[in-house]
């Protein structure tokens, strides 16, 4: 059995084409984050692992929707044309807004959790409401994914896995910023979401 013809758009080259140039488009904007935006000094990284967490839970969660997707076509999501047009619109926005929050942040952006003392809180743009816009943009991009692929239990373990990776994450990375920062970020924090305003 081929993969393009277990997918929920049924093997038509268009959409097969598309699924794979948007996959190839977020995965080389990945790539480019992770060679370019990593931090140079060791002494100032304070990620405990999490880079190398979300990494894995990232590959667990690609390796088991695509096997969902394959193996269990009777959990396919209804409406599967539908939901690979929504999917590839998240996939697309959830990219678009990562990058806008990348390049709100500039040079203090790092893939890896660094911090510095004369860091300022960035509270514009995408910032204003959320802290961490970025990983909201990856979250719905996952999501984006799952649903062009198209099975509930392949879209469950997107959610789940990447989700658990960047709660972590998070912890991680806010801990780091208030040690620096100290009482500007944690006035930030009382203001802002995690990560969907009004909601978490």
């Amino acid at each position: 059995m081929s993969l393009s013809s277990s997918l929920p758009f049924y093997g038509e080259s268009l959409d097969v084409a598309t699924f794979w140039a948007t996959f190839v488009l977020w995965q080389g904007s990945e790539l480019f984050l992770n060679a370019k935006r990593r931090s140079r000094s060791r002494e100032s990284r304070q990620d405990q692992g999490s880079f190398r967490l979300l990494a894995v839970f990232l590959s667990a969660a690609f390796s088991l929707d695509f096997a969902c997707a394959l193996l269990l076509p009777r959990l396919t999501i209804p409406s599967p044309r539908i939901a690979f047009a929504v999917g590839i619109c998240c996939v697309l926005g959830g990219t678009v807004l990562r990058w806008y929050a990348v390049a709100t942040l500039g040079r203090y952006f790092t893939v890896d959790v660094t911090s510095e003392i004369s860091q300022p809180v960035i509270d514009v743009g995408p910032y204003r409401l959320v802290r961490h816009p970025a990983y909201a943009g990856m979250l719905l991009t996952l999501f984006g994914f799952a649903l062009a692929l198209g099975n509930w239990a392949g879209l469950f373990a997107m959610l789940v896995l990447p989700a658990a990776a960047f709660a972590y994450r998070i912890t991680v990375e806010e801990a780091a910023l208030l040690s620096t920062l100290g009482e500007p970020y944690a006035r930030y924090m009382r203001r802002t979401w995690r990560l969907i305003p009004y909601l978490i």
